[in-house]
C-alpha cells in the first residue's frame, strides 16, 4: 500500500465517533519529530457510544480495539523489521465489549502529518 506514513498523532475514528490511538511507538523511527506507531500492536478506542438496545443486544458494545491489517501496511519500508502503516492501511474488525456483532473496520482520516509517503 502506497500513502503518508503514520504517527502517533493519527486520527483514526470508529464508525460510531470513537478515537482510536496507537499503544506502542517505534523507539527508532520519528517523523517531523514525532515517533510511528508499531504496526502489530492494537490501537485502543475510547469514547465509543454504540449500544445495541436489549432484547435484540447487550446493551453497551463500545468498540475497545483494532489492529491493522498487515497486508494494508507499506511493502517496500520498513522499520525494526517490521512494515509501516500508512493512510491507506485498513484495520480489522473492532473488538467490542461485551463482544457483539463484528463491528466494521476502522478508517484513518488522518496520517499525522503530510511530508513523508511509503510503499
Amino acid at each position: 500500500m502506497a500513502g503518508y506514513l503514520l504517527n502517533m498523532n493519527c486520527l483514526v475514528t470508529c464508525v460510531h465517533g470513537g478515537q482510536a490511538k496507537p499503544t506502542a511507538p517505534n523507539p527508532r523511527v520519528k517523523i517531523m519529530g514525532v515517533p510511528i506507531p508499531l504496526s502489530p500492536p492494537p490501537f485502543v478506542v475510547s469514547g465509543c457510544p454504540m449500544t445495541i438496545p436489549p432484547p435484540a443486544g447487550p446493551g453497551p458494545t463500545p468498540c475497545i480495539t483494532a489492529t491493522f491489517l498487515p497486508p494494508t501496511a507499506t511493502t517496500r519500508v520498513q522499520s525494526m523489521g517490521q512494515p509501516l502503516l500508512c493512510l491507506s492501511s485498513s484495520t480489522a474488525p473492532c473488538i467490542t465489549t461485551p463482544p457483539s456483532p463484528p463491528a466494521p473496520l476502522l478508517p484513518v482520516s488522518f496520517a499525522g502529518q503530510v511530508r513523508v509517503k511509503g510503499q
